[in-house]
Formats: structure tokens, sequence, C-alpha cells
């Protein structure tokens, strides 16, 4: 494994360090779990691991449908090297049911079919209010991202919830919505951070059980088993 430097940035469920590469860092995937921006912690044990794997699978099928991310590879259970990116200051929420904030702001039925996927931006900036929502306006007045550069990232996003999709179908499980988080690397905007039932709403398609982070949020329990259940579906498919 290259060697360990300073600590960059630390998440509610990743550090990432440095690395003697200039272009590389390391990132470690933590067991503590966080909602509703703090005011609930607590710990799943195990799910550092699962998340690592997770992510290492999927951004491998991404890759291989043609999506480019971060993700170099995995070093050991809970360690993955990637590209080290110039993080974007917002994250893309893509929608495919109603669930969680957009039944919130909206009073739409949970679960109700969005044809098509609903593309939302929010900043990331933590002293704000919870996860607010900007428009393409806000982010070229904050100089965040290009007209080119958002073009593409609602081209990979989409794209990225088409693959994951028909993927997840194959293993009985249902892309609610998911989180994605884009940087910046030698000039070029590329998928980055993490995807993981940390970040996504995933649904058994028979039950329709969550099987990610919101078992934590809803005080569900078995939260650690549904973690294991979405990654032992996963190899069962490779």
């Amino acid at each position: 494994m290259p060697e360990i430097g300073a600590l960059l940035r630390e998440g509610k469920g990743k550090r990432v360090y440095a690395t003697d590469d200039p272009d590389l860092a390391i990132v470690y995937y933590k067991d503590e779990a966080m909602a509703f921006h703090g005011l609930k912690r607590g710990r799943i044990l195990g799910k550092g691991e699962v998340n690592n794997a997770i992510c290492e699978h999927l951004f491998t099928l991404l890759r291989e449908n043609g999506v480019e991310s971060h993700f170099v590879e995995r070093i050991d259970p809970r360690h993955s090297l990637v590209r080290r990116c110039e993080m974007l200051p917002f994250a893309v929420n893509v929608r495919n049911r109603v669930a969680g904030k957009l039944y919130e702001r909206t009073g739409l039925p949970v679960g109700m079919k969005l044809d098509p996927p609903v593309v939302e931006f929010v900043l990331k900036d933590t002293e704000l209010e919870s996860d607010p929502l900007v428009n393409h306006s806000h982010i070229y007045a904050m100089r965040a991202a290009t007209p080119a550069e958002m073009d593409e990232i609602e081209r990979v996003s989409l794209r990225v919830n088409e693959i994951l999709t028909a993927y997840m179908k194959e293993i009985n499980i249902e892309l609610i919505d998911f989180k994605l988080e884009f940087g910046r690397f030698h000039g070029q905007v590329i998928l980055a951070d993490e995807i993981s039932p940390d970040t996504a709403r995933f649904w058994d398609s028979q039950t329709h059980e969550p099987l990610d982070i919101d078992r934590f949020r809803r005080d569900l329990g078995d939260v650690a088993e549904a973690y294991q259940e979405v990654l032992h579906r996963m190899m069962g498919a490779s």
C-alpha cells in the first residue's frame, strides 16, 4: 500500500489522506454513521469494509460501461487508492422515486415513480441549512462549474442512473435515489466520492424494505445486516 500522508479531509463515513504521489490519495472507510447533519450518530459494525467493497464493485462496473471515476483500486478491506481530485462544492441527487426530502418538500406520495428521473443540485457547505438546493444559475454565480462542466455532470449522472438501475434490478434491488459527487482531475470533471448504502436508497424489489442508511435514520434495526445483504447480492451476481 502507498504510504499514507497527511489527512486531507474527513466526512461522515470516510477519511481521505495524501500520498507521496500528488495525483493519488487514499480513502479510509469508517464504521461511524451519522444522520440529520450530525444530530444522530452511531456505529455500524463492519460498514467501512462493506462500503469499500461495494464502491470497488460499482466503480468497476461503471468503468466497464464507459464511465470513468476517481477509483483506482481497493488496497485492503478498508482502504482504496483514488485519483486526488479538486472536489466541487455541490453534490447531485438523482431520484427515481419519491422518498426522503423530496417527499418533505413536495408532499408527493412516497414511492411514486418519477419519469423522467429528477436531478437536483445541493450545496455541501455544512454551515448552511440542510442540503440547500441550488440551480445552474447559482452554480454559475459561485463560479463552481462552467456550463460545459454542468452538461457533462448531468450526462454522467443520468448515465450512472441507467447503468446502476439496470444492474440493481438483476439482484432484486430497486435504486430509489442516490447522491453523486464530482471533482476535477487535471482539468477534467470526473465522478468521485462513493456510491454505497450510505449515499443511496436501495429497496428490496419484493418487500420494499430499505437496505441502506435509512435503517439507521429510522431506527429500523438490522442495519449492518442490510449493508451485508447488498454486498452479498452483488457478489452473487459477479
